[in-house]
Order: structure tokens, then sequence, then C-alpha cells
């Protein structure tokens, strides 16, 4: 569904995402071994909005991991609106800033401005909360007019649309060839309420859905366009944050594989006791998911209960990992450094976790306080929040800054030495790859995919496998992959190693923050932090 909102006056809209800050799961380091992609996923969120808007309204659309939005995109439009994370609000105030001085109108909305609205006091409109009633009222006022508003106007979302008469996102105002992965949602919200997550905060503990239609009808705009991403990403918080829900998509979900040949993979995160859910488990790897990303946090039983994750202790953490894997899932794992309950030991815990679990991706992040957690409260209360550009956290640990930071070092070094890394993926060839699900080719048999197959096998080859100085390390977990015909694997080994050990060596060197969700800037002068 569109905005019910009867407009009379024909307003153009730029819609324009900001810039990532580069991490450990973005994999911009590997974008040129395939060529055409640029971008990590596309922006569901900001696409959303666009397909509410009234009809009558042009939209532009320009999402700045591709390309910067140009000075005749700012002067073409009569309203300019954004949406972000936390992690892009430099990027974020510096769309605002580009837009004011052409004059222009600025509304924000998002998961950023919506946990923390102070941050943004630039913007002309605020939304804060989901697509709903506020959003419907800043349509109305902006049909009514387009000149700045005196002061900021805050609108916030009482009555939320229901996710079932949701629009399909603009899939048609981007290249879709463009981005690595694609993205599709089913649900919104999570039971849990881990103190770190502002996703209960954000959209609530229970998970409300779309159709399995909606679904499919989504898919089918991405196959629409020629160089459709081959594995579409579930962006839901919890992938079974509803488990009846979740199983019966899943049925939905493999008949529409099995009538269009699988021309897809998919990739999901879902909380570790989703191991516990065999039946869930076989459907997904009969609807071809490939990879579940997980929030491990720590192997610490003591830590995990007082940030009340205490779903990871349902079952013991290295028999759920090889429970995914032997329904052909290869698990990414979140973990998290400077933790309240951190000691001596917990670096070496978190080591010998890394090389037990053999789990290839780790987002290893430097603890973060998150507006709209019980962390951030908690924090707030004791005085231990900071603001320092200086640091990598806003979080005053227990433990010294600059202690924290090293033991994160030492950890991401371990983790990641190409030896260790690539050994982790040989370790997957016998112990997930070959528990897949095997598709017939028919699916992804198409001229854009075949492209894209051999200028990725091309570049491994020259560029992993040839040029760099781990390629020792990656002819030995290839060769394995090769005996077993799994080229997809190995030219996956290739591309993610690529990106994680450049990534790594730049995070070393101080180039790149510990966290996705740092704001330490990169231009500030680095003097030794206090603790």
């Amino acid at each position: 569904m569109r905005s019910s909102v009867a407009v009379r006056e024909q307003r153009r809209v730029l819609c324009v995402f900001p810039a990532y800050t580069p991490s450990f799961g973005t994999f911009q380091h590997a974008y040129r071994l395939i060529g055409d992609v640029r971008a990590f996923m596309p922006p569901q969120g900001l696409l959303l909005i666009a397909a509410y808007l009234p009809p009558s309204w042009p939209v532009r659309f320009v999402d700045e991991n591709l390309q910067r939005a140009t000075d005749a995109d700012v002067a073409w439009a009569d309203v300019v609106m954004v949406s972000g994370m936390h992690i892009q609000g430099p990027q974020i105030r510096d769309i605002q800033t580009r837009a004011h001085a052409a004059g222009k109108v600025t509304v924000l909305g998002g998961p950023s401005v919506s946990g923390a609205p102070e941050l943004y006091p630039g913007f002309d409109y605020i939304h804060i909360g989901e697509i709903g009633d506020a959003t419907d009222e800043l349509i109305a006022r902006l049909d009514a007019s387009v000149a700045l508003p005196p002061s900021q106007v805050r609108l916030v979302t009482s009555e939320r649309v229901a996710l079932d008469q949701f629009p399909i996102p603009a899939y048609d105002l981007i290249p879709l060839a463009h981005y690595l992965i694609g993205s599709l949602q089913f649900s919104s919200g999570c039971p849990y309420r881990c103190e770190f997550c502002d996703i209960p905060g954000l959209y609530g503990r229970q998970p409300r859905l779309k159709t399995p239609q909606q679904l499919t009808a989504e898919l089918d705009a991405m196959l629409a366009q020629p160089g459709y991403p081959g594995v579409i990403y579930f962006v839901d918080d919890n992938f079974i944050g509803n488990k009846k829900a979740a199983r019966d998509m899943l049925v939905h979900l493999v008949r529409w594989q099995q009538e269009r040949s699988y021309p897809v993979d998919f990739a999901c995160e879902a909380t570790l006791n989703l191991a516990k859910q065999t039946e869930i488990l076989a459907l997904m790897k009969q609807a071809g998911f490939v990879t579940v990303f997980v929030g491990i946090e720590t192997p610490e039983a003591d830590a995990l209960r007082n940030m009340k994750k205490d779903q990871n202790l349902m079952v013991p953490l290295l028999e759920s990992i090889q429970t995914l894997n032997n329904y052909g899932l290869e698990v990414t794992a979140g973990m998290i450094i400077g933790l309240d309950t951190d000691t001596d030991a917990t670096e070496r815990n978190v080591i010998d976790f890394i090389d037990t679990s053999n789990i290839p991706i780790l987002t290893l992040n430097i603890l973060q306080a998150l507006p709209k957690t019980p962390l951030w409260d908690r924090l707030a209360r004791a005085g231990r929040l900071v603001d320092d550009p200086r640091l990598e956290s806003n979080v005053k640990f227990l433990r010294p800054h600059d202690e924290v930071v090293e033991s994160w070092r030492r950890c991401i070094a371990h983790a990641y030495a190409p030896e260790r890394l690539f050994e982790r993926f040989r370790h997957q060839i016998d112990a997930t790859y070959v528990n897949r699900f095997v598709p017939p080719p028919k699916g992804k048999l198409t001229i854009p995919n075949l492209k894209r197959g051999a200028t990725l096998a091309y570049n491994v080859a020259t560029k992993v496998g040839w040029r760099s100085d781990y390629r020792a390390a990656f002819w030995k977990a290839a060769r394995p992959a090769i005996r077993r015909g799994q080229i997809d694997a190995l030219l996956g080994m290739g591309f993610v190693g690529h990106h994680l050990i450049h990534f790594t060596r730049e995070a070393l060197q101080g180039r790149q923050n510990a966290s996705f969700y740092s704001a330490r800037s990169q231009t500030a002068d680095l003097v030794p932090a206090v603790s």
C-alpha cells in the first residue's frame, strides 16, 4: 500500500542513503574481485519509504555507497530525505549540510534518529519510529509547504503500518547488480532482552510479520532486474523470533525456489537456539539457506547471563554450531570484547573458542553502548558513558581502555592470520559445505551470473592465488574444495578471505575502528587514552 494522504502538489523527493563506515562485515576490499559490485546491501528501510510516498511525487534515489548525490540531484529536489544508523551519523549530517546549502528542506528518519533524536538538530523534520501516522503527517506537511520551518519539527509514530500492509520496496530505483547481496524483511522485533541490543526498544518484543505472499512478490521484483544478487539476506532482527511463522513461511519459500529452479541462495541472522529447531533447519536447508549470523558474543557463560543472553546457554555453544553446520549452514559469529565480566582469562577464552569452533567469519567488536538499550541506561546511571573522538568506545570500561583495545587487536590478529583463517575455511569443506542442498543448476545459469562468476574466478586465481602473500594458505584450503567439486566454496573463500585479511591489517595499523559502531575519528590526534 501507499500513503492514503490526498496530495494537491507535486513534490520532487531525493532519497539519499549515507555511506557506511568500513567494517569486517561489509567486504568492501573484495568488491573489485567481482567487478560490478560496489556496495554491500540495498537500504531496505529508505526503499520502503520511497515506495510509500504518493505516486504523483517523483522520487530519485541515491545510495552514497554507490555514488555521491550530485549538486544536480539536490538542485532537482524539493525535499531531501535521509535515513541511517548511528555509525553513519557523520555522513548523515554531511548530507543535511549539503542540502541546506542549496536551500532544500531536509527530513531524517530511521533507527539512529529514532534512538537519539538529539544527535541531529540540523534537520528540518525528524521522523521518530516506524512508518505510520507520523509518515502521513509528514507527507501532508510537505504537500502544504516545502519552505524551511522556523524550527525543527518532530513527528513521532504512534500507529504503525502493519508489516502485511507494507508496499514492495522501490527496488526499481536502484541497480541491484551493483550490490553484493540482496535484502528482504519478513519480521520486525525480537522477544529477547539482550542488554546491549536496541532492537526491542526500537521495534518491540512481539515480532510483527509480512505474509509469505509479500515475500515472494518482493523476490519476483528483484528477479525482474538483470544481474540481481545471488544471495538474499533476511534482515529480520531474529529470523526465529516467531518460530511457527518462520516454519510456515519456509514452506512457501521452498515452493518458490522449486518453481524457479533455485535462482538465489538465502542467509539470515538468528539467535543460537535455532539449533534446537530441527524442523525449521530442515526447511531452511531445502530452501537454500547457506549462512546464518549468530550473536555468540562471548564463550563465557557468566558473561552471557550478565548480558541477559540466556538463550545462548540452552544448548552448548560448540554443539549448537555443529548442528547448524550439519544442516549446511555456515555460521558467522558476532563477538564482543570489553564486557564488564571480562577478566585476564577472557582473551585466551575467546581465542580458544575461535580455534575450536572453526567459524571462519567473526565480527569481533569492542563494546559500544547504543541509545535505547538497557546497557546505555545502566552506564548512564553509573556515569560510565564517555564522548571522546580519540577513543574506540563510548563506554568507560572496568579495565583500562588501552588494555581492552590491545586485547581486541591480539584477538583479530590471531583470528585473521591467513593460515588460521583458511584452515577454518578448510574445516567447512568437510563439516558444512557437503551438507548443503544441491539445487538444479538451471536457475543460476544466467548471463550476468556466468559473467560475474568468470570475473570472480579470474581475480581470485590471480590476485589471491598468485599475487598475494597469503597464497600458500589459500591453496592449502582450496585443493580439498577442488577435489570435492566445491567451486562456489572455493571462490567464496578467496573473496571473503581477501577482505578479512586486508581489513585486519588496516585495523592493526589503526586505520580502521574497533567496532562497527565506533565513533572514533580517523582524523583525530590519537594520543594515548586516559583510562
